[in-house]
């Protein structure tokens, strides 16, 4: 009897990879997004092996070469190689995104939840807080951090996190406005659960698929802003690699006489944020039971 109930139980790997394959063939842009933050993070944090110089090295007899066999990119003003940098800025980029949409969404996780299962002061209050954060566009509010704490990698993270908090807070409320007047919440309410457990047991567990899609878009807008502000001069600094700052040295300067100085950079910069845009649109399609298809 126990052989036969064994032999019917699924395969947790079969089904992984069952689920896998549905995915890539019902989302091929969203397989092709993965891949490409796939590529992304393995380039990054694998920067030390692929990389064939030194990005912050300077190469003063080889300023502004044109790509070619030794430098497959070009090399920008200072002669550093550009592929190298291009490399290196992969991992800068993942470090900001990532942990500014990790912390960000998680505040906005803890914030929204609390402010809908409590409701009355606290959600009026989170709530009027999150208007004035709000009403500021994030490069605004991640400028106006940056000029008061400094410019830096922590600095930075500090600057995009801020304004990411309460958008993902206003998207996890809403759903769990929802949550919170079902009849299992209130049923376990009669049963004299306390709020930690209806919280993490009911309330959390029901509004991760809104939230894992927040998170994922947010990785792409803080890639964005951090080029941005390191672009503007008052992101990440010189000597450390960023594909914003590599735009800064040579996106006007030498526009005409060595444009692979920018347009690489840029390149890199689109296809991180696309790949990451295209994975969390299908993320959402997958995640979402009103857009899957019956």
């Amino acid at each position: 009897m126990s052989a036969t109930l064994a032999a019917d139980a699924p395969d947790p790997r079969r089904t992984f990879w069952q689920s896998t394959l549905r995915f890539c063939k019902r989302e091929p842009l969203g397989t092709f997004g993965l891949l490409l933050v796939i590529i992304m993070a393995l380039t990054g944090f694998s920067a030390e092996w692929l990389a064939p110089y030194n990005p912050t090295a300077n190469d003063f007899g080889a300023m502004t070469e044109p790509p070619s066999l030794e430098h497959l990119l070009g090399t920008d003003q200072f002669g550093r190689d550009l592929m190298s940098r291009i490399i290196y800025g992969a991992r800068t980029a993942l470090i900001v995104g990532l942990t500014s949409a990790v912390f960000g969404g998680f505040s906005g996780l803890v914030l929204g939840v609390a402010s809908a299962y409590f409701g009355g002061k606290i959600d009026l209050i989170v709530q009027r807080l999150s208007d004035i954060v709000m009403a500021f566009p994030l490069i605004i509010m991640a400028l106006a951090v940056v000029a008061i704490f400094g410019p830096g990698v922590q600095n930075v993270i500090l600057a995009i996190t801020i304004p990411l908090i309460p958008r993902c807070s206003r998207v996890v409320r809403a759903s769990a406005l929802t949550i919170r007047s079902m009849p299992y919440v209130d049923a376990a309410r009669a049963c004299g659960f306390g709020h930690t457990r209806i919280i993490l047991r009911h309330m959390v567990p029901n509004v991760m698929a809104p939230f894992l899609i927040m998170v994922t878009s947010f990785v792409g807008q803080a890639i964005l802003a951090e080029a941005s502000l390191s672009y503007l001069g008052l992101g990440v600094q010189e000597p450390v690699p960023a594909w914003g700052l590599m735009l800064q040295g040579g996106a006007e300067e030498y526009a005409s006489t060595a444009p692979w100085i920018a347009i690489f950079p840029g390149v890199a910069i689109m296809l991180a944020v696309l790949g990451i845009n295209l994975f969390g649109d299908a993320m959402r399609d997958a995640l979402d039971p009103k857009l899957r298809e019956r």
